[in-house]
């Protein structure tokens, strides 16, 4: 299962609107979840500009091994593309890149808060995304 950046704030921020969802679903999900350098760079953004801790995120995510890829070239231009597509959603980067490693994994789940833009997302072979959580 993909991890966004959304409930990864969540699971951190318990003023967040989604902790407790995030809260309930983390325990069962952690252990299938795999994210992206471009997702913990912007959870850390986030995470700073909230008035938290710029490196908890990333710190959280080692405690929990949850996997983080970071993708190659061909993985780039297909973000880019993808970006453009989705221009009007909008797609920012680290969403781009969970959509591109959905493809190379053939992974269709993704935990994320980002209801909007991961319901009209499609990877390459046009599917949609199973959101959670739900």
């Amino acid at each position: 299962m993909l991890l966004d950046t959304g409930p990864l704030i969540a699971a951190l921020n318990d003023r967040d609107q989604w902790h407790g969802h995030v809260a309930a679903e983390w325990p069962a999900l952690v252990d299938r979840c795999i994210t992206t350098e471009a997702v913990v760079t912007e959870a850390c953004h986030l995470s700073a500009q909230r008035g938290g801790s710029r490196t908890r995120p990333l710190e959280f995510l080692l405690t929990t091994d949850v996997p983080i890829v970071a993708v190659h070239l061909p993985v780039h231009r297909q973000c880019l593309l993808l970006m453009q597509k989705y221009s009007d959603t909008p797609m920012d980067y680290a969403d781009a890149t969970l959509v591109a490693l959905s493809d190379v994994l053939g992974v269709r789940r993704v935990f994320t808060t980002d209801r909007r833009g991961f319901g009209a997302y499609r990877g390459a072979r046009g599917l949609p995304f199973e959101v959670l959580p739900k």
